[in-house]
């Protein structure tokens, strides 16, 4: 991963030695960075010397390849420029988590959508459902939702159903969890759409199948208070946590 990320940061990094030169904190930055930047006392400082100092650590952050510290830093500086550039550099390195970061922190739609798309061509569904929530783009969510549907990453569907509150496509999702036995992914789903007839439908399963404890979840979010009651009057939090044939 290293040395992808310094491919990610080359071009940063030659401008960060570049501009060292000009910097009158040149030869403090390195130490401060080990000290951590947290610890400095800056109350010295006027606002734009701050700025200035805490931009230079960015740039050191970026040169130890540390590039969640250094876009820490340009977002507390608000450093737009360099943080387009961050995004800029990973992005087309395929280092999309830090491009997606940093575009989104920098709040740049455009190159966050075209990178989102790029993500979601080649693979990347994480990243590409985090570019796509920043741009509440329910086109492309649900785009990207029936796609992990479809290559059964439940887990990913799930979070862009439920970020889109689709109810209609969790509902869907739930019963397709169903099929393929994945009960506590089906109850999940159920839960976010909030269609109680399921919750209790998959909470019937569950006490076939003698999960007390999922069970009762279920009856709970469906509001099923004659379940809720049997299961809690008859069953110790032991039973619940434990695997019982009734």
């Amino acid at each position: 991963m290293d040395h992808y990320i310094t491919r990610g940061s080359e071009k940063l990094v030659e401008e960060y030695d570049r501009k060292k030169e000009e910097n009158r904190f040149k030869h403090v930055i390195p130490a401060l960075i080990d000290k951590g930047l947290d610890n400095i006392d800056f109350s010295m400082f006027d606002e734009g010397q701050k700025k200035e100092l805490l931009n230079a650590g960015g740039d050191e952050y970026l040169k130890r390849n540390m590039i969640n510290e250094a876009i820490n830093i340009f977002t507390k500086t608000n450093n737009i420029i360099r943080l387009i550039q961050i995004g800029d550099e990973h992005a087309r390195v395929g280092l999309y988590n830090y491009a997606v970061k940093a575009y989104k922190i920098a709040k740049d739609l455009d190159k966050l959508r075209v990178v989102g798309d790029k993500c979601l061509q080649e693979g990347h569904i994480a990243e590409a459902i985090e570019a796509y929530k920043v741009l509440q783009d329910s086109e492309r969510l649900n785009r990207v939702g029936d796609y992990c549907m479809q290559k059964e990453k439940i887990e990913l569907a799930i979070e862009v159903f439920a970020a889109l509150g689709n109810k209609d496509k969790l509902i869907k999702l739930g019963d397709f969890c169903l099929q393929k036995g994945l009960h506590h992914l089906a109850a999940k789903t159920y839960n976010l759409a909030k269609d109680t007839s399921k919750l209790n439908m998959i909470g019937d399963e569950f006490m076939k199948m003698g999960i007390l404890g999922a069970a009762l979840k279920c009856f709970e979010s469906s509001e099923n208070k004659m379940m809720v009651s049997f299961i809690r009057s008859n069953f110790s939090d032991k039973d619940l946590d434990t695997k019982i044939f009734i």
